[in-house]
């Protein structure tokens, strides 16, 4: 479903507030994934018996140690891989709804395509009308700040414009399930924070389940209503952690003892599943 006409930030932000996380419906259920590639003449099991449940509306961090199969988990997740084993289900969406979209780290738009074709396309391969679309795609791009920029080509642009452009593209297509593989992992300090904000933002207008990926932890405990931490490889989800922390989290109203006291207990829990064996 695209946007409605006339609806404000604020008439969407009241449907989050309706109810905790925890008593919102579960969106995404996976139980027993299991997943192994291969890497030259080896097997490797990148995912050994994964559960886990995300709720509706649920921004959910996921962080781990290099290489337990945080990505792969996504990628299955997506469709882009198959699993071995384990059950997926992920409560379908309204109709002409997409289930899923995946931003990337490696910057996945189009290189042959504009900012604004790029941003349009998933409602392209919907077939929503061309005047509706580019009014859609246009929304998005004023949202994330790239006003301007709208016949741009990818090579044209920064790093961090390049990710606003991936984010506009998967919000404009309205998925029921945002995926995101550590978007802002290689960008500097201070564009990261902006597009953490500008992502929270947008998340609270246009409210969706999330699932992000990534390996900073202060990343993960700013961003997440909860987080789960993975077993190094074959990667299981070896804890859950509540991000009690008030919205929004901003310099000024930051809870910064109880942001470092919850940093410490994910590090204590990244130091155990990497120090001790789980098979």
């Amino acid at each position: 479903m695209i946007p409605p006409e006339g609806a404000t930030s604020e008439d969407v932000k009241t449907v989050t507030e309706r109810a905790p996380a925890k008593e919102r419906p579960v969106r995404v259920n996976v139980q027993g994934l299991e997943k192994t590639y291969r890497a030259g003449e080896e097997d490797v099991r990148a995912l050994g018996g994964l559960d886990l449940t995300v709720r509706d509306r649920e921004f959910f961090c996921l962080l781990g140690p290099s290489g337990c199969g945080k990505s792969t988990f996504l990628r299955v997740l997506s469709g882009l891989l198959e699993k071995d084993a384990g059950r997926i289900a992920v409560e379908e969406p309204e109709a002409n709804r997409p289930t899923s979209s995946m931003v990337f780290q490696e910057k996945g738009i189009f290189p042959w395509k504009t900012v604004i074709e790029n941003v349009a396309f998933g409602l392209k391969m919907r077939d929503v009308p061309v005047a509706r679309r580019r009014e859609v795609a246009q929304r998005y791009i004023e949202k994330v700040n790239l006003e301007g920029f709208e016949d741009a080509y990818p090579h044209q642009l920064s790093g961090g414009m390049k990710q606003r452009v991936d984010i506009a593209r998967a919000f404009a297509n309205d998925p029921e399930v945002l995926l995101m593989d550590e978007p802002f992992g290689d960008l500097d300090a201070q564009t990261k924070r902006q597009l953490q904000e500008e992502l929270v933002t947008l998340w609270q207008e246009r409210p969706k389940t999330v699932i992000y990926v990534t390996h900073d932890i202060e990343e993960a405990v700013r961003l997440g209503d909860r987080l789960g931490v993975m077993t190094d490889r074959p990667g299981r989800i070896a804890e859950l952690v509540d991000i009690d922390l008030a919205r929004p989290r901003t310099r000024d109203n930051l809870d910064l003892s109880r942001m470092e006291a919850l940093q410490n207990r994910v590090w204590s829990i990244l130091e155990g599943v990497t120090q001790s064996p789980h098979e």
